[in-house]
């Protein structure tokens, strides 16, 4: 049976150093014309709900194309700070090894579910030199949906496209370090690898339906055999 690996991003397979809000901040005054010095909870969000919430805290009111405008904005300033990136962030313990890892095997088919937009988020994972490892089509991204359980579905139909097999909760994990990323896969269709490289304590990840937990992405492999 083919599985399907649903990998997020931020705190799970990278970070960025304090780049990435630093870039949306400076995405967010390009496009609407106002400084801010703070922004709404990042953790778990999508990027929508994300760039909403943050025009709420400043009383702006969209014309309705400011957010696909920051969706360019932003991707164009990673690109333009991926040295910058490389410098002062890192992919985490593990993530390299973990995906070479599943490449190998022909019964995986992976790629990415995550709250970014899809620029950004490639611009992110090849600044690191994960892409190869990844088919980045048949991914969910937060330009996809703002309801990030919804992106489980998109990704699982779009991989079922692309290799004629059917995708469900049985034979679906996502892998990330977020209580949304557990609820997102309970509620989205999938089974959950809960990674604490976010932060996230066992215990919530644990209260929010993870089973499977581990400290770092050096422990994935280990799981291998089970999956």
């Amino acid at each position: 049976m083919r599985k399907l690996i649903l990998w997020d991003i931020d705190h799970t397979l990278i970070e960025t150093g304090g780049v990435g809000s630093e870039v949306f901040k400076d995405a967010f005054e390009q496009v609407t014309g106002h400084h801010i010095d703070r922004l709404a909870d990042v953790t778990g969000r999508t990027e929508q709900v994300l760039f909403r919430e943050t025009l709420d805290l400043y009383d702006i009111e969209d014309p309705g194309d400011y957010f696909p405008k920051f969706v360019e904005a932003q991707a164009a300033g990673y690109r333009a700070r991926a040295d910058e990136m490389r410098q002062r962030g890192r992919a985490l313990p593990g993530a390299r090894e973990a995906l070479e890892a599943f490449a190998e095997r022909p019964d995986i088919v992976q790629t990415v579910l995550t709250g970014n937009p899809k620029p950004s988020a490639i611009t992110k994972l090849m600044t690191f030199e994960l892409t190869r490892y990844l088919d980045l089509e048949m991914g969910a991204y937060g330009t996809d949906d703002s309801v990030r359980s919804n992106l489980v579905k998109i990704a699982q139909v779009r991989a079922a496209a692309r290799h004629s097999h059917t995708f469900n909760q049985r034979n679906t994990y996502v892998i990330g370090d977020t209580v949304s990323d557990v609820e997102a896969a309970v509620e989205g269709g999938s089974q959950i690898i809960a990674v604490t490289t976010g932060g996230v304590g066992r215990a919530q990840l644990c209260e929010a339906g993870a089973r499977i937990i581990i400290d770092d992405l050096t422990a994935v492999v280990d799981l291998m055999p089970v999956m």
